[in-house]
């Protein structure tokens, strides 16, 4: 796909904000900007997830979900690059749910109706998820949650997977592919030093791998 001058969103949290760069021309949303010359808009809150809290609050940045927000992008978007899922691990009360779910307070029908409210605002774009890095403790126990009290991230990113691949969506799995394992010391200084956020160096293997995504269709 030629990016130059095509208008991309990315809808994402803390990552997309840019928390871990030295600064936002370092996200590596700008990153892809500057190598492909797309006009790129960045729609990053820290905190914030995919699916909606149980008890939202509505003066709270980090409650606002990510469907919630779909209407304040661009209207003209030619891609919707999505990156979230690793708060609804991290610290989001949304039970997992399951396949059929159609509703924002589970993770499995948060990620349905993210996908159909984008569908519908942008028809003609091209969407693509993106799905969480590999990060420190990547399995807990919520003792505030009697459903799915164990948590592990490998399973959203396998429903991210899977939700994905029902409508057809373009992936990049970062977890996978993306070469960051904050649980290997050498690669937690390089490119994830605080064992979550990247740092310019993450940021630039992320936009790599988005960018060879994005170059193949």
């Amino acid at each position: 796909m030629e990016l130059k001058g095509k208008k991309i969103a990315f809808l994402g949290d803390s990552i997309t904000q840019g928390v871990g760069v030295s600064c936002e021309e370092n996200t590596f949303w700008n990153m892809l900007g500057r190598r492909t010359g797309a006009e790129v808009y960045g729609y990053g809150i820290s905190g914030t997830r995919i699916a909606d809290q149980q008890n939202p609050d509505p003066e709270v940045a980090s409650d606002r979900y990510f469907a919630s927000r779909v209407n304040e992008m661009i209207p003209d978007a030619d891609i919707v690059v999505v990156f979230g899922g690793t708060n609804d691990y991290g610290h989001g009360d949304a039970p997992l749910g399951c396949m059929t779910d159609r509703r924002d307070d589970t993770f499995y029908g948060a990620c349905h109706l993210l996908i159909q409210r984008l569908i519908n605002r942008y028809p003609e774009a091209q969407l693509v998820f993106m799905t969480p890095l590999h990060r420190l403790e990547e399995e807990r126990v919520d003792e505030a949650c009697t459903v799915n009290s164990r948590r592990n991230l490998k399973r959203y990113v396998e429903i991210i997977r899977e939700v994905a691949e029902f409508y057809g969506v373009v992936l990049v799995d970062l977890f996978a592919t993306c070469q960051i394992q904050p649980g290997v010391p050498v690669s937690k200084e390089k490119y994830m030093p605080d064992g979550l956020h990247p740092n310019d160096a993450g940021h630039q293997l992320i936009a790599n791998r988005l960018y060879s995504v994005l170059n193949a269709l």
